[in-house]
């Protein structure tokens, strides 16, 4: 039993079948690709696991827990977080700033935004976005507005935003999309250090076969709305079929 236990999801989209009769159980404390072609149902599965598609059919479980017709704040507050493709910060506020953010909203369940003047009073939230910028290696940087920063360092600063909530489950949504390969070797290391480092458990949808090999030891391959296949590494990447549908005959 997993940690996300996903059985028979469905999910039709007028005459589109997107998803039919998924299965997938993503374990404890490990890191689980889902990979696929363009049009696989990645997208819609994970909008499934936050709250934004209700599927159709099936179920979705979060230890023991259903998260079907919960908000996406609740599912939040079940401990999952979501990386999106694009980094969602604040740009007009400094890179303290936006870590205080869910740090305040992890405390008190909730964040009103006409709450950031007064944010620095709060020692303990100052405190702990100030030791989370340290895990991040971003301390340097904590009195820049975040719309001036690279991709990179906007999603470091997305990712410890998403830590500072302190979830069990953390799905990223190719969290690599439009980087330079500098940066997105650098997030891979930071993703390595935060498995390694945390009880946490990380299920990537990711196009960068770089980015899944170093990272996964679990692989899902999704193809038409359905799982196609699920193994480890090695032999996802010998596996005909995977070849066939999505890495292609001379990958």
């Amino acid at each position: 039993m997993g940690i996300l236990e996903v059985k028979d999801v469905g999910k039709r989209f007028g005459g589109l079948q997107a998803l039919s009769d998924v299965n997938l159980s993503v374990k404890e404390n490990s890191v689980h690709a889902i990979i696929g072609p363009n049009g696989a149902g990645k997208s819609t599965l994970l909008n499934c696991l936050v709250g934004k598609l209700i599927p159709d059919t099936g179920s979705v479980m979060f230890d023991g827990q259903s998260v079907l017709g919960r908000t996406p704040y609740e599912i939040n507050q079940m401990g999952i977080s979501r990386v999106f493709q694009t980094p969602e910060i604040f740009g007009d506020l400094t890179v303290m700033e936006n870590m205080m953010i869910p740090c305040f909203a992890k405390r008190d369940g909730a964040f009103r935004m006409h709450a950031i003047e007064n944010m620095m009073a709060e020692k303990d939230i100052v405190e702990k976005a100030e030791a989370m910028l340290v895990d991040m290696n971003m301390a340097d940087k904590k009195d820049m507005h975040s719309a001036s920063m690279s991709r990179g360092d906007k999603r470091r600063l997305e990712i410890g935003m998403c830590l500072a909530q302190e979830p069990r489950l953390l799905l990223l949504d190719e969290p690599t999309a439009g980087m330079a390969r500098a940066d997105t070797n650098n997030t891979i290391d930071l993703l390595k250090q935060i498995s390694d480092e945390r009880e946490i458990t990380i299920a990537i949808i990711e196009h960068d076969m770089h980015v899944v090999f170093s990272l996964a030891n679990r692989i899902t391959v999704l193809a038409q709305g359905t799982p196609l296949v699920e193994d480890d590494p090695e032999n996802i990447r010998g596996n005909p079929k995977v070849r066939e549908a999505y890495l292609g005959e001379t990958a």
